[in-house]
């Protein structure tokens, strides 16, 4: 590897390191803010996804700049799609954080409704899930990074869950339906950013083995 390459490299490998880190607060934050009924930190999130949007431009551009001038091969190429993957996958959970903050905000101006059962541990669950991938990432953990697909299970679980005790709630009381189905949005955003966890877990795993673990059978449950 030339010393261009290599430096070039690891500008991208700083670049998308500062992106997570930008991107798993937002998340933090958005449940953070749905938690404790802050619409306070709901709006600090919203109001910073237009530079988390900036960030993902501008190492999406860095990264194509690479790829024109060094032309990498074998594990280096690898390296840079997995950095253009995860980088647009972070981006998109940041959206996903800003959909949280905003129902956040709409049940932070309403009277409590109430935890479903489990959310709490659905929330602890999914920022388990970000910080696990993106330090498998960072680190080229692939244990820690099949570790994250068993983690999604659970949290597929519990969103099932949450969809028919809150169908119960709204037929039981119609008064509830807003809050309920602003709750069911929340739950779906948090699954949605645990799949995409779940992606940037399994780029973890192509970068250092080579390995495209998505789309597996059922005979493969983990990543």
């Amino acid at each position: 590897m030339s010393k261009h390459l290599e430096r070039d490299l690891d500008l991208l490998r700083k670049s998308l390191l500062e992106v997570g880190t930008k991107v798993e607060a937002a998340a933090q934050t958005s449940i953070r803010a749905l938690s404790e009924r802050r619409a306070d930190l709901a709006e600090a999130v919203i109001g910073r996804d237009n530079e988390i949007d900036r960030m993902e431009v501008l190492l999406e551009e860095e990264c194509l700049k690479v790829l024109a001038l060094h032309q990498p091969v074998a594990s280096d190429l690898r390296f840079v799609i997995g950095v253009m993957k995860v980088n647009n996958d972070l981006e998109r959970m940041g959206d996903q954080a800003v959909n949280i903050a905003e129902r956040a905000i709409f049940l932070a101006e309403r009277e409590p409704l109430g935890f479903p059962p489990d959310f709490h541990r659905m929330m602890d669950a999914v920022q388990k899930m970000v910080s696990s991938a993106l330090d498998a990432h960072v680190n080229l953990d692939t244990g820690l990074a099949r570790s994250v697909g068993r983690m999604d299970d659970e949290v597929d679980d519990i969103h099932r869950a949450m969809f028919d005790t809150l169908q119960q709630r709204m037929q039981e009381d119609p008064a509830t339906v807003e809050r309920a189905v602003a709750y069911l949005s929340a739950s779906k955003e948090l699954e949605r950013i645990a799949d995409l966890a779940t992606n940037i877990a399994e780029d973890a795993v192509f970068m250092v083995e080579g390995e495209v673990v998505r789309h597996r059978g059922s005979e493969q449950p983990d990543i």
